[in-house]
């Protein structure tokens, strides 16, 4: 997959019935077959164009098989069970891309190899978000639902799809790249545009995310100092461990936003380009990038921070009409008010029909199972 300017072909050189896309087409053939590093298959003609560093490459892999088996172990004991999913996916899925750079130091020709570390690279990013989405529903139900333009239960629905779509985007340009190889120059082209299709795609959710999060917390923000606002609610937004919790959660959207631009960036030039060839900005832009949020995620895990979203999500989910909720923990008794009224003639008190009125953990409750 070596990146051929047409340009540079002389047309006096194309043979009689045969067009530059040809000859890019045999050349690229011929690095096909390409097995290791030798004089007439040079590393500068591998798509990386570089021997990849095996230091950094054993680090990452080492540091994401840490966030993966941390996160893993806080996720099953505080039972966050799809929060900690996607994100362990993700470290795994970065684990396995960084593995397969390893063999690559010694030859970047390692067609497997390549193949493997850049379509695990590529997709993990995506699961990573979907466990920072989750976050936004569990939020707004233990803060104040009604502060959120969108019922929170929805937000899943939202943008988890949407991701999801990312994804899917990104692998099925991945594989028609891998698919193509340097034979099929133009397939390749198509799974490149894939990609960054996809990738675009991305960075538009997170913006979207990005902006009603934002808006949300400004509103909560100032809610919080009006009379209106009740002690609990307070007492979880002063928390300390909640507010290291959200800037956990900040750090890992802000460092996956950075990463998905520097991709679009990398990708727009086709493969082999000069960004793709340039190690140091992928070790911070991509690399980077994505290592620091799987360590401030696990690091500063939602079942130990965030006691309100654990609790919900341990407690399971069952089916509710044509949809799941999850269950929790039933609500502290409404309180019933009595008022009497006396009959000014016979001096009888007539009681009326108790009034309930629900207290905030039964509003809660009733917003989370719309």
């Amino acid at each position: 997959m070596v990146d051929i300017n047409l340009s540079d072909i002389d047309p006096a050189l194309i043979p009689p019935g045969m067009s530059p896309e040809d000859i890019e087409n045999l050349i690229g053939a011929y690095y096909y077959s390409c097995n290791e590093v030798t004089p007439t298959c040079p590393v500068t003609a591998t798509t990386l164009g570089y021997y990849p560093i095996r230091g950094i490459n054993i680090f990452f892999t080492v540091a994401f098989c840490l966030a993966f088996v941390a996160t893993l172990v806080v996720g099953i004991w505080k039972k966050t069970w799809s929060y900690t999913a996607f994100i362990a996916a993700g470290c795994a899925l970065e684990l396995a891309g960084y593995a397969a750079r390893v063999p690559l130091s010694d030859n970047p020709w390692n067609k497997k190899a390549f193949e493997t570390q850049i379509v695990a690279i590529i997709l993990a990013p995506t699961l990573i978000c979907i466990s920072i989405y989750l976050t936004l529903k569990h939020v707004c139900l233990a803060i104040n639902p009604s502060l959120s333009k969108i019922r929170p239960h929805l937000y899943p629905f939202i943008f988890v799809p949407l991701d999801v779509s990312c994804l899917l985007v990104q692998a099925i340009g991945g594989a028609l790249a891998a698919g193509g190889g340097v034979k099929n120059i133009e397939l390749v082209n198509h799974g490149n545009r894939a990609i960054i299709a996809g990738i675009v795609l991305q960075v538009v959710v997170l913006g979207l995310f990005g902006f009603v999060a934002g808006g949300y917390f400004l509103r909560v923000k100032r809610w919080i100092k009006t009379n209106e606002a009740d002690a609990e609610a307070v007492a979880l937004w002063r928390d300390r461990k909640f507010r290291l919790f959200v800037y956990a959660v900040t750090g890992a959207y802000s460092g996956i936003l950075v990463r998905c631009i520097y991709r679009i960036a990398e990708m727009a030039g086709g493969w082999g380009n000069h960004i793709m060839q340039d190690e140091p900005s992928f070790i911070v832009l991509e690399g980077f990038m994505v290592l620091i949020p799987c360590i401030l995620l696990a690091a500063f895990p939602a079942g130990i921070l965030f006691p309100q979203m654990a609790a919900r999500m341990s407690a399971g989910r069952k089916k509710v009409g044509s949809g799941d909720v999850e269950e929790k923990a039933p609500p502290q008794p409404a309180t019933q008010v009595s008022a009497g009224v006396e009959d000014s003639r016979t001096g009888v008190v007539d009681v009326e029909k108790p009034t309930v009125v629900p207290t905030a953990a039964e509003a809660q409750s009733r917003e989370e199972s719309v």
